[in-house]
């Protein structure tokens, strides 16, 4: 099944490694430097222009949302925000 992260994305929900408050975690240098390193590798996709709340891990890409990881979270709950 697939989870919408927000924008026009959705993900094969197993693939999801994690999912991250971006103030919270972006305070630690080796999320800096995680973050870096997938930049550098082009695994980086911005779903929004808006301010960044979250990004999700998963198996090849990380993605950096607008929408909240708690939001998020409840999604992966919900089976109303899967598609099939």
């Amino acid at each position: 099944m697939f989870l919408f992260l927000g924008g026009e994305v959705s993900v094969y929900s197993k693939d999801i490694i994690g999912i991250f408050d971006i103030e919270e975690c972006s305070v630690s240098r080796t999320t800096a430097d995680f973050l870096n390193s997938c930049q550098k590798r082009s695994q980086i996709v911005n779903i929004s222009e808006d301010m960044p709340k979250s990004f999700i891990v998963t198996t090849d890409k990380t993605y950096i949302s607008n929408v909240s990881n708690n939001t998020i979270r409840k999604r992966a709950n919900d089976q109303r925000y899967f598609n099939v």
